[in-house]
């Protein structure tokens, strides 16, 4: 799709209020071009000392009168034309927005977060200026700049001649700076990104700058990428401000001929003073459009820089979708099935996963250890399709996952990720996702299981205490329990929780494990973890070792079949005996 395209939808679902607007603003124009003729009348009525008090009272009513007819229609042009520019804004920020929720993790593993609120903010901003102010601009450009020359030709064909002078080069200029502006507005954007990323990441890691003391270097940092960002607005304005003062010198050149030779024709009676007089005037009003020509396309050109940065966006396929015919996933067992799996990450190197065969049974419980950086994780992302395999396949319940349909095969799956995430609300809407319809008994089940219901007892507020963003008011510890009872809470009949108790004490994660426990036989769950204790009551432990299962089998066989294994569990037993005493 072009870019002009991204936006037409909108024009056409709200096309009756545009012509209504235009309609408006049409008649906004042609009653300012009516002020002067009314003061030609005027100014010759009293150039030939023929007028009355009465005479004259008539001609200011007629002008208070259209003055209320303009701010009439100006008040409807206004709320449908820049109303219409807002329902644009609103649209297309909630198309990016969906756009983005459809687009596969590797795309967020390669785009900054910086990156995408630019273009949901500054970008979509620009746009709106462009479909709104911008097409204002552009009719008072045609409508308006069209109908006082036509005024000024029906006073004097000659003169107005004189006035167009200048015109070609207007249009001369307004051409060569354009491409100019273009490009200069695609710059600025991309550091106004950067910027936005730049404040973004400092501010979200705030604590532990002022916590190593490293205010000064990161505050040069954000100057720095400040001053980038100044230099492209500085080198835009290079352009622009050599495009304006020359659409003033052009209108004041005209002005200029129109002193000279107008002024001449008075003396001569080719026109009378009120002609000259209103002659000035729709100068006046033809400066307006020829502003509006360099003002237009200067919104043109920023709309047109941030729609094609947006249009990139919403021209990308997500890299994991439904395949044309997917299947529903009906009533789901949970049972797994990977058959020579194998797995590299898109910015290439190692293998993240290789020759992956494992199978679990539904309501099975499977333990997975290994040393970092030897897959745990991916392979754990592999089952929701947040990634696809590059060999092999991956079954559930005796399907190919790429052959079901992804909001049922995830709807059937709880995750719990090694860095849970919280939102900015309270402890109830984390844990129910602001569900409304979930029951307190079921609420405080979940956090009981989770080893966190004491916790929130001990709170103020309870299950209304408000968290903060990421939630901040809580320790690591809490954080994962809390991400932990709402995967708990979810109804899904496939559990994947990844390192569960990394951030808890002993007894809190002998109360977690003893919970993971009872649900064993009723969910198929996947537990990944560094602390092999939570893992003995596994039905089957799996060793991953760069990327490949080195060992399999409950804890007693481990202990005789893994090194790994059998070492770091002692290392472990060493040390949860000492925290014991």
């Amino acid at each position: 799709m072009s870019p002009i395209g991204i936006i037409k939808p909108y024009f056409a679902e709200n096309r009756f209020k545009i012509c209504i607007g235009l309609l408006s603003l049409i008649l906004v124009d042609g009653l300012q071009l009516i002020v002067p003729r009314i003061i030609k009348w005027a100014v010759d009525d009293l150039t030939a000392v023929n007028v009355t008090a009465g005479a004259l009272g008539r001609y200011a009513a007629a002008v208070a009168g259209i003055a209320v007819l303009i701010g009439v229609f100006r008040y409807v042009w206004r709320l449908c034309l820049i109303g219409t520019s807002r329902r644009v804004e609103e649209g297309l920020r909630n198309r990016l927005f969906n756009h983005l929720q459809m687009l596969s993790a590797a795309y967020f593993d390669r785009t900054r977060t910086g990156d995408l609120m630019a273009h949901a903010t500054n970008d979509i901003q620009q746009v709106r200026m462009a479909a709104g102010m911008g097409l204002v601009a552009l009719n008072d450009a045609v409508v308006m700049g069209a109908a006082a020359i036509g005024f000024m030709a029906y006073i004097n064909l000659t003169l107005t001649g004189l006035v167009l002078v200048p015109m070609p080069l207007i249009a001369v200029s307004a051409r060569f700076f354009s491409r100019r502006m273009h490009r200069r507005y695609q710059s600025v954007q991309a550091s106004f990104a950067d910027l936005t990323e730049a404040i973004r990441e400092r501010l979200a890691g705030i604590r532990l700058i002022k916590a190593h003391n490293r205010q000064t270097l990161e505050t040069a940092r954000v100057r720095a990428a400040s001053a980038s960002y100044m230099g492209e607005n500085l080198r835009l304005v290079r352009v622009t401000a050599a495009f304006f003062p020359m659409m003033l010198l052009l209108t004041n050149l005209s002005m200029a001929l129109v002193l000279f030779f107008g002024g001449r024709m008075v003396i001569r009676f080719a026109i009378t003073p009120g002609d000259f007089v209103a002659f000035i005037s729709y100068l006046a009003l033809l400066t307006w459009p020829m502003m509006a020509l360099g003002w237009v396309t200067n919104l043109i050109q920023r709309g047109r820089a941030s729609l094609d940065r947006v249009n990139a966006i919403l021209e990308t396929r997500p890299a994991i979708q439904n395949a044309a015919d997917a299947r529903r996933l009906e009533a789901p067992r949970g049972e797994i099935v990977f058959e020579h799996v194998a797995f590299t990450y898109p910015q290439g190197g190692t293998p993240a996963l290789a020759d992956i065969d494992l199978r679990i049974e539904a309501g099975s419980v499977l333990g997975i250890v290994g040393p970092p950086g030897s897959g745990k994780t991916t392979l754990l992302s592999l089952i929701p399709r947040l990634y696809d395999p590059v060999a092999g396949s991956l079954r559930v319940d005796g399907c190919d996952v790429r052959r079901l349909c992804i909001e049922q095969l995830r709807a059937a799956i709880a995750c719990l990720p090694q860095e849970p995430f919280l939102f900015a609300g309270t402890i109830r809407e984390n844990i129910t996702f602001g569900d409304p319809d979930v029951s307190e008994q079921r609420l405080i089940e979940a956090t009981r299981s989770a080893a966190l219901l004491e916790t929130v007892n001990g709170l103020a507020q309870g299950f209304d205490t408000v968290i903060g963003e990421r939630g901040v008011m809580l320790s690591g510890g809490q954080k994962q329990r809390v991400a932990l009872a709402r995967c708990l809470l979810a109804d899904a009949p496939i559990l994947l929780l990844d390192d569960p108790i990394s951030q808890v004490d002993f007894e809190t994660g002998e109360a977690i494990t003893q919970a993971l426990r009872r649900l064993a036989g009723r969910r198929t769950i996947l537990i990944a973890s560094h602390r092999i204790s939570a893992l003995a009551f596994a039905d089957r432990i799996i060793v991953l070792e760069h990327g490949r299962i080195t060992a399999a089998g409950r804890h007693s066989r481990l202990m005789d079949l893994s090194d790994y294994y059998a070492r770091t569990y002692r290392l472990q037993e060493i040390e949860e005996g000492r925290d014991a005493a």
